[in-house]
């Protein structure tokens, strides 16, 4: 590991610490999420900027912290990438599916790097998925299913492995009813 990476390690875990974050439905240390979301990266080959975004990816949603300190600690290529994986829609943009939207528009503007850090978030976050309530679980796949298609850039291993765990979660929510 390279000091940076080291540095963002630690960095997120004070980040997230300090807001006193879990998991909605572990109960987990939050801070786990991004370190699981790295390892993946790593173990695709992710250069260490983009294991840094994948360390610091909800930083910027979920702490205090600015991107200005992100770029001043780590450079810009892993602000850019963390602002890439940061939502930009606000409540008053609407309800969820509009938010959604607005988001996943985002999301397609960004490079092949910080669409295989989604990749990875995308994977570790369907881990969860069964744990969830089974109305909201639905809602969550149907917008993984659509997110997918903006993520096809990234890193194709990633993307296969994305799919047959939305396309499985899908068949088990949903089963024959859709």
């Amino acid at each position: 590991m390279t000091d940076n990476i080291d540095t963002a390690i630690a960095f997120c875990v004070a980040a997230h610490q300090a807001c006193g974050q879990k998991r909605k439905f572990s109960g987990a240390e939050y801070y786990t999420h991004p370190i699981e979301v790295s390892m993946l990266v790593s173990s695709l080959g992710g250069s260490d900027d983009m294991i840094c975004a994948a360390l610091l990816h909800d930083i910027i949603e979920d702490t205090k912290i600015q991107i200005e300190t992100i770029e001043a600690n780590f450079g810009s290529n892993v602000a850019r990438m963390v602002l890439g994986l940061t939502k930009v829609s606000k409540l008053e943009d609407g309800d969820r599916a509009t938010r959604k939207a607005i988001d996943l528009t985002h999301t397609a503007k960004q490079c092949a790097d910080t669409k295989t850090i989604k990749l990875c978030d995308v994977i570790d976050n369907l881990h969860d998925i069964y744990d969830a309530d089974r109305e909201w679980a639905k809602q969550y796949i149907l917008e993984k299913e659509l997110l997918l298609e903006v993520l096809k850039e990234g890193d194709a291993l990633a993307w296969s492995q994305a799919n047959r765990m939305v396309t499985a979660a899908k068949a088990n929510l949903f089963g024959g009813e859709q």
